[in-house]
């Protein structure tokens, strides 16, 4: 996986993320950039990243999501 970087104000507060070319590509194939094809794409990619990882993870009972919950 590429890294991202993180550019920060003198204090050290995040003000911007650097996205490597290749994943940029990978989120927005098409030519169009506009905040709203931007937006959508990276919340395809998010929900496609939150599924494989749902996938990797160990069903749970009923009992088990019962108390999971409860806790």
């Amino acid at each position: 996986m590429q890294e991202l970087e993180y550019l920060t104000d003198s204090t050290g507060t995040p003000t911007a993320v650097v996205i490597p070319i290749a994943l940029w590509r990978q989120l927005l194939p098409q030519e169009d950039s506009s905040p709203s094809a931007i937006s959508e794409a990276l919340e395809d990619y998010c929900l496609n990243r939150a599924i494989d990882a749902g996938k990797q993870t160990p069903l749970l009972t009923r009992a088990e999501a019962l108390a999971y919950l409860e806790e």
